[in-house]
């Protein structure tokens, strides 16, 4: 998908009273979209947010994060360096700081099961998709600063259906061990894509998808891209 199909509505966010101010980290490893959410929202004296850092991958998330210490971070799913989860991991104690924690909205092109419940047990508080306009967008970021949990409607129906039972989601141990990016590429080679196409799809190498298939294979303790394919039919991940 392009950087131009990424962007936000371009529906412009409306005058908010002064008076409540949210200062915000954006990332995400599309530049022209960090530069589209930021031209959206980032008027603060209409928006009342202020992006104070932006990041294209997670070892520069944690940095920028950990150096600002914004009351929100705009969070990508699909990262250079194991996604928006490992973000959440690391900065976990930022999380449950006493004194003005640190939360995470999820912001992604991605609306698949599995993304959603990844960043929301890492302990993001929402999960939005890029469709979203600027005015919503900039709801659901002082929602989220109050401690509110903030979903696309057409996800707030699975996340009910995912964590409101008594019963925990299930954790596939075997899966958790991937990171995201190793997951699309294994959904990919799974549903019959060549490595050139992976490649395209994803904005990565060719050699780069070789890297991440021989690891899927090494942690999966398989062989070849078949038993790939069977392994992630069974789970229905395809």
């Amino acid at each position: 998908m392009s950087d131009e199909q990424d962007k936000p509505d371009a529906t412009a966010p409306e005058t908010e009273p002064v008076g409540r101010h949210a200062r915000v980290v954006l990332v995400d490893d599309h530049r022209m979209f960090r530069t589209g959410v930021q031209a959206e929202i980032g008027r603060t004296e209409t928006t009342g947010v202020e992006v104070v850092g932006e990041a294209a991958d997670v070892d520069q998330a944690v940095t920028v994060i950990t150096a600002t210490r914004p009351e929100v971070v705009l969070l990508d799913v699909h990262l250079p360096g194991g996604g928006g989860v490992e973000v959440l991991r690391r900065c976990a104690p930022l999380m449950a700081a006493a004194d003005n924690p640190v939360r995470f909205l999820a912001l992604s092109v991605s609306d698949a099961a599995e993304d959603v419940i990844g960043v929301i047990r890492g302990g993001a508080r929402g999960y939005v998709t890029k469709t979203i306009t600027g005015t919503d967008l900039v709801d659901s970021i002082f929602r989220v600063q109050d401690g509110d949990a903030v979903f696309s409607p057409r996800l707030a129906g699975f996340v009910l259906d995912a964590f409101a039972s008594t019963d925990a989601p299930p954790v596939d141990e075997d899966l958790d061990r991937l990171t995201q990016r190793e997951r699309e590429v294994l959904r990919l080679i799974a549903r019959g894509y060549a490595y050139k196409e992976i490649a395209k799809q994803l904005f990565i190498s060719v050699k780069t998808v070789e890297s991440h298939v021989s690891a899927v294979l090494r942690k999966l303790q398989l062989s070849n891209r078949h038993e790939l394919t069977r392994w992630a039919t069974a789970r229905r991940l395809v």
